[in-house]
């Protein structure tokens, strides 16, 4: 019997072809050492989460409990006599309304500004065709560590009609070094053969950072975003400084004012008639210095908190996994 090429060859199962195999792998059995391990890892992991997020909660369940029980220390680990007239009458302060606007908008526009400038920065610090480009580069950075100091600060931005301005609050934090040098960096590490392929096809330098660059940045973007929003968010020296106009002060500065007047007045109760805070704190809701303190914590810190869920899966994500396809 001959066979010619090409003719497939008969199978014991009687099919004119070969049949695949089917393999199925196992999981192998994991080591007692590395159950101890992972198990270690877990546990370590999960008191340390609850070491960095008990802070936060021990402010809330303060800010919500009684305030004789709290400002007595008694408040530990679950809140006790729940009421939220803490937060009623802090949100009642005159002012109040208008330094959260205020503190929003600079936050917002603040952060919009620090973002594109760092961008901008650091893609032409990337073009080798600026002109002396090294030098503006150690110019920049020389910034990080070497300053005027406050009163030549002060009297540039009052001879720039900047004080008792908001613009004082976005200009003078437009240009950070370390965000543009962080940009930089990035931007170093993408192909730049992205930048020569849109170069081919005529696009200039704005094109190119607006349409190239900046979508393929985002991680960065996202990075520099959060500091420069925690940073306007908790600004309030500038306002110290730089504010004497109220319908200007920030939340931060405003609340800080109140803290310092709550401490102050509770000290003086005490020294003047040598009372403990649970007689000057005759009522579950009244006010009192750690009530204060604790509310206040939580108003100026709650807001921050929701802008880390938001951004945080940019610092995961690979943007540039697939943008340049062989």
């Amino acid at each position: 019997m001959t066979t010619t090429l090409g003719t497939p060859r008969p199978t014991t199962t009687g099919g004119t072809g070969p049949t695949p195999r089917q393999t199925t792998r196992k999981r192998p059995t994991p080591k007692p050492g590395e159950i101890t391990f992972t198990t270690l890892n877990y546990i370590f992991f999960a008191l340390f989460t609850l070491i960095c997020a008990y802070p936060f909660y021990f402010l809330i369940i303060n800010s919500i409990s009684s305030n004789n029980l709290s400002a007595l220390g008694d408040i530990r680990f679950w809140p006790r006599g729940i009421h939220f007239d803490n937060y009623t009458q802090i949100l009642a302060l005159g002012g109040l309304t208008q330094a959260a606007a205020i503190s929003v908008a600079r936050t917002v526009l603040g952060t919009a500004c620090t973002v594109l400038a760092s961008a901008f920065l650091g893609f032409m610090f990337t073009q080798e065709k600026l002109w002396k480009r090294p030098f503006w580069y150690r110019a920049l950075v020389i910034t990080m560590y070497f300053n005027a100091g406050l009163i030549p600060m002060y009297l540039t931005l009052r001879n720039l009609h900047l004080t008792n301005s908001f613009w004082v609050y976005i200009l003078p934090a437009i240009v950070q070094p370390f965000n543009v040098i962080l940009v930089k960096t990035y931007i170093e590490s993408l192909p730049k053969s992205l930048q020569e392929a849109a170069e081919i096809d005529g696009a200039g330098p704005l094109t190119i950072f607006f349409k190239v660059i900046l979508p393929n940045c985002t991680p960065i973007l996202a990075t520099v975003a959060i500091f420069s929003a925690v940073a306007q968010w908790n600004s309030f020296q500038d306002t110290l400084i730089y504010i004497t106009d109220q319908r200007l002060y920030s939340l931060q500065y405003l609340l800080y004012t109140y803290l310092n007047q709550a401490a102050s007045l509770a000290q003086a109760a005490r020294n003047a008639a040598g009372q403990s805070l649970a007689s000057i704190a005759n009522s579950a809701s009244q006010q009192t210095t750690t009530s204060i303190q604790t509310t206040i914590s939580v108003i100026v810190v709650l807001p921050i908190l929701f802008i880390y869920p938001l951004f945080q899966r940019y610092f995961v994500k690979g943007i540039m996994l697939g943008a340049v396809k062989g």
